[in-house]
């Protein structure tokens, strides 16, 4: 029995006794709702006409189907007005998905021509959303919600993680191959896990030239959504329909029984089809003048992403999509908060420009269900908007990215930054210490997914993104980077010391930093890209974790753990506030009052609380260099990290750590870092 159904919610809802459907579409004319009994199915076993008088409410169409659809396929044929208006895309020869499909899967059927030029061959649309219901057994287990305070982000790839044949895992390159990784992540330290993008894409991009040959593009990476409610399906361990969406919860319930949580990177500025003459997989065939911003004539689109289109996120239709999609993401699925990719574009109007108070970006933080979650922003966009330090209030933390050029530029040697490196040392309180916010909004890295690991930003001078198949003209050009003299992997043992202690510092400047540290996974065991900083496109061994490199690297990586140790032994190196004058003293090298806007790169401090007493020693010159500690002259010191030692002197156990009695000047190797505390009297 087919009936008018219910408007809302949106999407396909099934209630066992049969299944509803609806779709919004301002400004079409007529919508088809196509039933296909599989993924290849070329036609369709159920194909609904809807019509406008009894299927309509609003701009919302709607029908209830008399049986229960799970695990049938289904898509959208939306008829609107003519292609003489430019600002609509219709085309009654194309099959759409629904953009709230919570599960999508990819259809192995090959485009076929449509033999009227009307109607629409399935073939074209190369995904079909999956009729789906959310039940799952969550076994009792809930989110281990972390105080930010207590927040160590690790940023991942779900593929890349585990699909390189040393990661040893079963089910490599999928959300349960992560599963597989939760132990070694225990292991480590940290308490959050962030995931490169799983709302589904299509990795396909084309070909491009490489070495005189065409080659197949690829989106590894993600960041081009066609499903923003979904899963990624490339992920799943199975064929079963509902795989992705249990495999991904799978992975989710067992990470937080390990008390670790989940953070999503999100895509909401723009989605996988592109500009004019992309793809259209969903949104153009359904609204494009309400889903995407527009010149003013219509004819094109505003990008001020860089990938082509920019979606209308403060648009009332769209906005309300966002909301929907990141509560499901947090209702159904238990994730525990988003890292928003270009996220000044949620602040620019249905006219493109930044607003003052943008109302997506308040709507998000005041949403009842979103309230608890923690939510970080990618303070800029492609097109000049940069919002570091001034992003949409205090419960959004923010990608720090002063933190990550200044300690670079810091231990590479450039004159000037010690000032600077104090600074986001603390917190970067020249930044956030305004209107009530507190250290924590500052989410602190030195690397990410985009851009060099730390084992390339301390071996190559330049970009090396030739595979890319872009002539090396992608990717950012200044990395603030050093190969401290030959570009590239090198058998010279002292450029290979001189690198592994600069890699060292800068663990420990982001590691011994108040704010949230964001360590990019692989980093702590020298994972490498080969000089490729944009390796977006690299589902290969570019990007994948090579695990023979723990084995090899077990100092560095037995170094992290003990970074991570003290950051969660010492609450004053981690606390939310700012530090008070009273709280830390500076010093410069060989007596002298820190030169803040010098050339030298030296500085200590020591800071005082209740909980202990530590000194921190920065040299980042290329001598060697003594520091005059202030206080007690007969206080007995214990080394916790020594960057000029080697493993595993360099973060000696607690108890085997040195001690240090009836000192005040203490030597600090070049290119080093030497952090000590108090023992008590």
């Amino acid at each position: 029995m087919i009936t008018p159904g219910e408007p809302w919610p949106l999407g396909a809802r099934c209630d066992g006794a049969g299944t509803n459907f609806a779709v919004l579409s301002r400004h079409a004319t007529l919508v088809e709702l196509w039933i296909f009994d599989s993924a290849g199915a070329s036609d369709p076993s159920i194909r609904v006409v809807l019509d406008r008088h009894l299927h309509r409410t609003g701009d919302i169409w709607h029908v209830r189907i008399g049986k229960d659809l799970r695990g049938e396929y289904y898509l959208i044929r939306a008829i609107g007005p003519s292609v003489s208006d430019p600002r609509f895309r219709f085309d009654s020869r194309q099959l759409l998905l629904d953009p709230y499909a919570a599960l999508i899967a990819a259809c192995p059927a090959r485009p076929r021509p449509h033999p009227d030029g009307q109607e629409p061959g399935v073939g074209d649309q190369v995904f079909k959303g999956v009729v789906t219901d959310q039940g799952f057994d969550w076994q009792g287990v809930t989110s281990p919600r972390h105080a930010w305070s207590d927040t160590i982000i690790y940023e991942t790839h779900v593929r890349g993680l585990t699909i390189h044949p040393s990661s040893g895992a079963r089910y490599r390159g999928q959300y349960r191959g992560v599963i597989e990784k939760i132990p070694y992540l225990q292991a480590l330290g940290i308490s959050a896990l962030e995931l490169l993008p799983v709302q589904a894409f299509d990795a396909r991009q084309g070909t491009q030239r490489h070495g005189g040959a065409s080659v197949e593009r690829v989106d590894y990476w993600g960041y081009n959504p066609i499903a923003l409610f979904a899963p990624h399906a490339a992920y799943a361990s199975s064929e079963e329909f509902d795989s992705p969406l249990q495999d991904f919860k799978a992975m989710v319930r067992e990470l937080h029984r390990a008390g670790i949580e989940v953070i999503l990177d999100v895509v909401f500025n723009h989605t996988g089809e592109g500009g004019r003459g992309g793809p259209v997989y969903s949104f153009r065939g359904l609204d494009n003048d309400i889903y995407y911003l527009l010149t003013a004539d219509g004819s094109d689109y505003l990008d001020y992403t860089g990938c082509g289109n920019t979606l209308n996120c403060n648009h009332p239709v769209v906005r309300s999509m966002i909301i929907d999609c990141l509560r499901h993401w947090i209702v159904h699925m238990h994730v525990d908060g988003f890292r928003f990719d270009l996220a000044a574009v949620l602040g620019r109007g249905t006219d493109g420009a930044v607003l003052t108070n943008p109302p997506l970006l308040d709507e998000i933080v005041q949403d009842p269900i979103l309230r608890d979650v923690k939510l970080i922003a990618e303070a800029w966009d492609a097109a000049g908007a940069f919002e570091v330090g001034r992003f949409a209030g205090a419960r959004w933390g923010e990608w720090n990215s002063h933190f990550r050029d200044d300690m670079r530029r810091f231990w590479r040697g450039d004159a000037g930054l010690t000032g600077a490196f104090a600074s986001r040392l603390c917190g970067s309180a020249d930044l956030y210490q305004h209107d009530g916010q507190t250290a924590v909004k500052s989410i602190n890295f030195v690397t990410s997914h985009d851009g060099f690991t730390l084992r390339d930003l301390v071996s190559y001078a330049a970009r090396h993104n030739e595979p890319n198949g872009g002539q090396n003209r992608d990717g950012v050009e200044e990395n603030y980077s050093a190969n401290y003299g030959i570009e590239g992997p090198t058998a010279d043992s002292v450029i290979e010391g001189v690198r592994l202690r600069q890699v060292k510092n800068l663990l420990a400047s982001l590691l011994l930093a108040r704010g949230v540290p964001m360590l990019l996974g692989g980093d702590e065991f020298g994972r490498t890209q080969a000089g490729n900083n944009n390796a977006y496109c690299q589902d290969n061994a570019v990007s994948w974790y090579d695990w023979t490199l723990l084995e090899a690297n077990a100092g560095l990586m037995r170094f992290v753990q003990r970074l991570i140790s003290i950051r969660k032994t010492h609450i004053v190196l981690r606390a939310e506030r700012f530090y008070t004058p009273n709280e830390i003293e500076w010093v410069g090298a060989f007596g002298q009052p820190p030169d803040w806007h010098g050339d030298q790169n030296r500085l200590g401090c020591v800071i005082c609380s209740d909980e202990a007493i530590l000194a921190l020693l920065f040299n980042g010159g290329a001598e060697a260099c003594v520091f005059t500690l202030p206080g007690k002259p007969m206080r007995i010191w214990q080394v916790c990290i020594d960057t000029g030692r080697i493993a595993p002197d360099d973060a000696p156990d607690e108890g085997s750590a040195a001690q240090i009695r009836d000192a005040v000047a203490m030597q600090v190797k070049p290119h080093s870092v030497l952090a000590l505390r108090a023992l008590p009297d």
